[in-house]
């Protein structure tokens, strides 16, 4: 098909919650083997799987119309590039990554103005150099190919610049974190010239528009009740809904159908104290998108 938009997906860690995210969003992507280019239920968009650190370099160049990578890469590669909407998830956790200066647990480096003369290594090189010179500190930056963690271990370098979520890896390997450098969440992000393509940003639009519905979707729940017309003050004021609650009468009783959209991190104590307050029949139920 003529004027396809070509999206590319990010390869390694973010590839499957990327799929994840776009079937909820309603669009299946199917992977087959080893194939670069992932058949899509949609005959506007054709898909590549690329490397997240070389997206914005595709994305700028035009080879992809769009396409999702992190922030920290877009830095990296000080891509021309229009950033469509930010769009924060991961293979971990729904929290924006951060990059970090972080060394042994023994070493005498305490702050960032310890490094001075120190080696660093990092696979995120330009930002890394730039961040240091910044802040007036002569720092060593080399590149590191990965298990960037391990160089720092084996003394191979005297400091490491690297990203985590939860410090999980960093703690494992006996580091301790000294300073945040930035932090980054993926972005969707289009080539200026698609951008321009009337019929290219209206696609580009929807696809931004149903996955931050999904993402929003994934952090609320749903949850109807029957409540009795003496209790219904009682419950009202104790919800705490996206907007006001949904409420119906039920046929010919002194009860009303009471219907909420909730955060899912507060429905664990909600729910018991919706029973105290005289609810009934209370259901609880996933929400695919948000919009």
């Amino acid at each position: 098909m003529k004027n396809q938009l070509k999206l590319g997906i990010p390869k390694g860690s973010l590839q499957n919650a990327t799929i994840a995210l776009f079937k909820r969003s309603g669009w299946n992507i199917n992977i087959n083997g080893r194939s670069y280019f992932p058949e899509i239920d949609d005959d506007t968009i054709e898909c590549a799987i690329c490397r997240a650190q070389e997206m914005s370099n595709y994305v700028e160049s035009g080879t992809l119309d769009v396409g999702l990578t992190g922030k920290d890469w877009i830095a990296e590669n000080k891509s021309d590039i229009h950033v469509v909407t930010d769009l924060v998830y991961s293979k971990v956790s729904s929290r924006p990554a951060r990059w970090v200066l972080a060394v042994p647990f023994d070493s005498p480096i305490k702050k960032i103005e310890d490094c001075a003369g120190k080696k660093i290594a990092t696979e995120m090189t330009n930002f890394t150099r730039q961040y240091f010179k910044e802040h007036n500190i002569d720092v060593n930056v080399e590149f590191s190919w990965g298990a960037t963690e391990a160089k720092v271990v084996s003394g191979l370098v005297d400091a490491i610049v690297e990203v985590t979520e939860t410090e999980s890896t960093i703690k494992a390997h006996g580091l301790r974190v000294i300073h945040e450098l930035m932090q980054t969440n993926t972005q969707l992000i289009a080539n200026h010239n698609a951008w321009k393509d009337a019929q290219k940003r209206a696609k580009i639009e929807q696809i931004a528009l149903l996955l931050k519905g999904a993402l929003q979707g994934a952090k609320m729940v749903g949850i109807k009740m029957n409540v009795p017309e003496e209790k219904m003050e009682d419950v009202i004021g104790m919800l705490p809904s996206l907007n006001a609650p949904t409420v119906a009468p039920l046929y010919h009783t002194k009860w009303f159908s009471v219907e909420i959209v909730v955060s899912s991190d507060v429905v664990r104590d909600l729910i018991p104290e919706l029973l105290k307050h005289g609810a009934e029949g209370i259901i609880e139920y996933p929400l695919n998108k948000i919009i």
